[in-house]
């Protein structure tokens, strides 16, 4: 009998430590990225092209997350995730509304939004969702926005009071945490420009709380500024069309724009921002101000051996730096460019290229 019950005793002892060693083996660790459902892609160490895109496409937007992964929308791969050794992709098959990824934002709460070439979804940590914009009554602004079919969301931004804004087709959308609504539905804007706010590129929150949108090609209405009550349109140069807007370390307003090149605003007035002599005006694609004060220029197309180019450039408030493929950048049609948390300065390139830029050398991250 005593035999007997010694047999059990250890049974139960073995199954004790069986389950606790199974316990911990799949045990969560606290503020880490959780994917529940891993890509199709296998794990690289390089970003690796798997959707049959051109030399055309392009990692179009980066960002790093609070836990210092990198996120990299493409125009037609999709979005990777890279931790420091790996990057992993996320496509249609992963949850992706669209493989054409145009906008990432990391909410406060640490969900990871992307606005697609058809419409939005949301990683929570573990998967990604497809978030419907659905609005609960019907709009009338001119036009008749659409409750379904596709809709490109160009930007994501989430204000100091915490609403997420989605620039898209048929113009901005807010989401409150809990329900959507459209900007221009609120009676209580004074609109007297009539903007539609259609493909807005890029919004920003200045300062003192006022926002400001830059127009796309849909649109073309340039920038329009809200201060909480009135919407007002800017057209600088007759410039339609803002690519990208950031402040500078003196806190001046530097937009980016299609046909003039760069433009800034002192509060005052707009006038024309520095920019490289040869630089052409109407292939700048985005811009950067770094921690340490400098302005980046990315710019489209460039050749060695042309007089103009486009290409990757630093200014430091005094002259101009120009980076080429001799230097290691080894793509020079820029599309995005994103600083993280170390200082280094990555840049993203039309084929889906990736480089990093530590202050003396590029590093390349494609393959």
């Amino acid at each position: 009998m005593t035999k007997f019950k010694n047999s059990i005793f250890s049974l139960v002892l073995i199954s004790i430590l069986f389950t606790s060693c199974n316990g911990q083996t799949k045990k969560e660790q606290p503020n880490k990225t959780v994917v529940e459902k891993l890509s199709f892609t296998s794990k690289k160490t390089k970003l690796t092209k798997t959707q049959g895109t051109n030399e055309y496409q392009n990692v179009h937007c980066i960002i790093q997350d609070k836990d210092g992964n990198l996120w990299l929308g493409t125009t037609g791969e999709g979005v990777y995730r890279y931790d420091g050794k790996e990057f992993t992709q996320f496509t249609e098959k992963d949850g992706l509304s669209n493989n054409k990824v145009w906008s990432i934002l990391e909410d406060n709460l640490g969900n990871i939004w992307f606005g697609t070439d058809d419409g939005v979804s949301k990683y929570d940590g573990r998967t990604i969702s497809k978030i419907p914009l659905t609005i609960t009554s019907p709009i009338d602004v001119g036009t008749k926005m659409p409750q379904t079919g596709k809709n490109a969301i160009w930007s994501v931004f989430q204000d100091k009071k915490g609403t997420i804004w989605f620039g898209s087709d048929y113009g901005i959308y807010c989401y409150n945490g809990k329900t959507f609504s459209y900007f221009l539905e609120n009676a209580d804007i004074v609109n007297k420009s009539n903007l539609t706010l259609k493909s807005v590129q890029c919004m920003f929150e200045d300062t003192k709380g006022n926002l400001w949108f830059g127009s796309g090609p849909m649109a073309f209405e340039g920038i329009g500024f809200y201060d909480g009550k009135s919407l007002i349109n800017f057209k600088p140069q007759n410039e339609g069309w803002i690519r990208k807007m950031i402040e500078d370390k003196n806190g001046t307003l530097v937009f980016a724009t299609r046909h003039n090149g760069m433009i800034t605003y002192d509060s005052k007035n707009f006038t024309n921002f520095s920019e490289p002599k040869n630089i052409r005006k109407d292939l700048i694609t985005t811009v950067l101000a770094d921690s340490k004060g400098n302005i980046w220029y990315g710019s489209d197309y460039t050749n060695d051996n042309d007089v103009t180019t486009g290409g990757l450039w630093k200014f430091d408030g005094k002259s101009f730096v120009e980076f080429k493929k001799k230097d290691g950048l080894g793509n020079t049609s820029i599309y995005s460019l994103t600083e993280d948390k170390a200082g280094n300065i990555w840049i993203g390139t039309r084929n889906c290229g990736l480089y990093r830029y530590n202050g003396q050398t590029f590093e390349t991250f494609s393959e």
